[in-house]
């Protein structure tokens, strides 16, 4: 059954619900690479002035946890979609 398997797209449209969720997701997701991205930028420039070298350097560090954090919700959405629908279904659906 290939809407069992992770990262299909088939399980993002089962249906209305399923969309949902995946859209709220993606959204999450894209939150999570601009926090990214702002604070790899914002850590960046926080490097050119040694007053600000340790807020640049805790910057770089969240910014690392965020992009730590996507695949993390990627894995976390795939399971979400997989266990929607037919509760006794489910653990068949991982095996295969």
């Amino acid at each position: 059954m290939s809407q069992g398997k992770l990262f299909r797209h088939e399980n993002r449209e089962r249906s209305h619900e399923t969309r949902k969720v995946y859209a709220a997701f993606e959204l999450v997701y894209t939150c999570v690479d601009f926090g990214a991205a702002f604070c790899f930028i914002v850590g960046s420039v926080f490097f050119f002035y040694d007053s600000l070298m340790t807020a640049g350097t805790w910057l770089f560090l969240v910014g690392s946890v965020l992009f730590a954090v996507k695949p993390t919700l990627r894995l976390i959405r795939e399971i979400k979609l997989i266990s929607m629908g037919d509760a006794d279904d489910v653990a068949g659906r991982l095996e295969t």
